[in-house]
C-alpha cells in the first residue's frame, strides 16, 4: 500500500505565495473596472428616474389640454343658450319672464368669462411644463449620451477582462483545494482584514512587504529556512523569504501570460 507523500512546509509556502499572486491578480482585473459598474448603475437610475418624469409631465399636458377642449365646448354651449334665451325674450308676455331670460343670459356670459380665464390659466400651466419637459430632455439627452458612452466603457474592459478573470477564479479554487483548510481559513481572515488584500508577503529590505517594521535578523534566517509558516508580528501577514518570492512569481507570470 502506498503511502501517502506528506506535503512540505516550503511547498505550502510556495502554494500559498501562488495563491496570493493569482488573486491579487484578480483584484488589479477588477480594480481596472473601479467604481464604473456602480457609476453605470447609478446613471441608469438617473436617466429611468428622467424618463419617468418626462412620461407624467407629458401625461399632464394631455390632461390640460383636455380640460381646455372641455371649456371651449362649454364656452360654445353657453353661447347657443344665450341665443336661445335672447329669442325666447322676443316673445316674452310679461316683464318677470324678460328678467328671468336676462338672468340666464348673464349668468351663461359670466359662464363663458370663466372659462376664457380656466383656459388662459390653462394654457399658462402649458407653457410652464413645456419649458420643463424642454429642460428635462435637454438633461435626460446629455445623462443618457453619457449612461451610453460608460456602458460602452464597462463593456470593453469585461470583454477584455472577463474571460481572464473567470479563468483565475478558477485556479484559485484549484490552489485552494491544495492547501490544507486550516491555512486557507489564515489566508482569508488575513486577505479581508487588510486593505490591499495581500495575505502574503515576501520579505524586503529586512522587513515584511508593505512595511516599516524591521523583521529580527533571526526571525528572517528562520523565513529563509522554509521549515514552519512565520507571520509578521505587526500585520499578521504570512511571510516568505525573497528568493521563494521571486521563483514563483516568474513562475506565475508564465502562467498569467497564457491566459
Amino acid at each position: 500500500m502506498a503511502t501517502k507523500t506528506e506535503v512540505t512546509v516550503e511547498e505550502k509556502l510556495r502554494a500559498l505565495y501562488d495563491l496570493q499572486l493569482i488573486d491579487s491578480r484578480i483584484d488589479e482585473i477588477r480594480n481596472v473596472r473601479g467604481e464604473l459598474p456602480l457609476e453605470v448603475e447609478d446613471l441608469a437610475d438617473e436617466v429611468a428616474g428622467m424618463n419617468t418624469r418626462l412620461e407624467k409631465l407629458n401625461a399632464d399636458l394631455e390632461v390640460i389640454e383636455d380640460q381646455i377642449k372641455e371649456k371651449k365646448n362649454n364656452i360654445e354651449e353657453s353661447k347657443t343658450l344665450i341665443k336661445k334665451y335672447s329669442t325666447q325674450q322676443d316673445n316674452v308676455r310679461n316683464n318677470r319672464e324678460y328678467n328671468s331670460l336676462s338672468k340666464e343670459v348673464e349668468f351663461q356670459e359670466l359662464e363663458i368669462q370663466l372659462a376664457d380665464k380656466n383656459i388662459k390659466e390653462f394654457r399658462a400651466q402649458i407653457e410652464q411644463k413645456t419649458q420643463v419637459i424642454e429642460e428635462t430632455k435637454g438633461r435626460f439627452d446629455e445623462r443618457t449620451e453619457h449612461l451610453n458612452h460608460k456602458q460602452n466603457e464597462l463593456d470593453e474592459i469585461l470583454k477584455e477582462t472577463e474571460k481572464e478573470e473567470q479563468t483565475l477564479i478558477k485556479e484559485s479554487e484549484s490552489f485552494q483545494d491544495k492547501i490544507e483548510p486550516r491555512l486557507i481559513k489564515a489566508y482569508t481572515r488575513i486577505r479581508t482584514n487588510v486593505k490591499n488584500g495581500l495575505a502574503v508577503v515576501p520579505v524586503e529590505r529586512g522587513a515584511s512587504g508593505g512595511s516599516f517594521f524591521t523583521i529580527p535578523p533571526q526571525v528572517q534566517m528562520e523565513i529563509a529556512g522554509r521549515k514552519k509558516i512565520i507571520t509578521d508580528e505587526h500585520s499578521g501577514r504570512i511571510l516568505v523569504d525573497a528568493d521563494l518570492a521571486n521563483e514563483e512569481r516568474e513562475k506565475m507570470e508564465a502562467m498569467f501570460s497564457k491566459l
